[in-house]
């Protein structure tokens, strides 16, 4: 038996085995967070140009959807994750079907909320966004991108005391 062995170029190979896009985070400016307080932090994603990405509240329950798991450091509380809102779409592969998905830039809003007990300093917080990204023809296997950034915890402002009030009355 005699078997043919073609030459393939490995990007080729690459391309044919639908190696997943990856999303890229921009860099998270140093965020200044006070004790007892929460702030809302910013994450900015980008998606590459001709995917997209399943919303964090797909139509189906079959899809995967995006989202951002935190861990945070002792004494600071992660609030409330706000996603976008989905845009639905539909696509050849399913041309019937609107899809909520994510495509080129979006942002997610993390509410960080450090304790009281919080000593004032700098914390780097970390996590994954796990999502599916998917192109006109295909969805490509979930990834996970490591998500981290950094904030400043100071101390909350001092009560204020007013003066007691001046009299009126000139003392001599």
């Amino acid at each position: 038996m005699l078997f043919l062995v073609a030459a393939v170029p490995i990007s080729a190979l690459s391309q044919t085995l639908g190696k997943a896009p990856t999303l890229a985070m921009a860099p998270v400016p140093l965020t200044t967070a006070q004790r007892a307080k929460e702030t809302m932090v910013s994450l900015n994603f980008r998606i590459p140009h001709g995917y997209h990405i399943n919303s964090n509240t797909p139509h189906s329950e079959f899809l995967i959807p995006t989202a951002l798991k935190m861990d945070v450091p002792t004494d600071i509380v992660l609030g409330k994750i706000v996603y976008p809102a989905g845009e639905d779409a539909s696509f050849p592969f399913s041309p019937d079907e609107k899809l909520s998905v994510y495509s080129g830039e979006f942002s997610i809003a993390i509410g960080v909320h450090p304790l009281h007990s919080v000593v004032p300093g700098k914390y780097e917080m970390h996590g994954v966004l796990r999502y599916q990204a998917c192109d006109n023809a295909a969805c490509y296997p979930p990834k996970n991108l490591r998500v981290s950034f950094e904030i400043k915890v100071v101390k909350e402002p001092g009560e204020h005391h007013a003066n007691p009030a001046q009299s009126p009355h000139i003392h001599s």
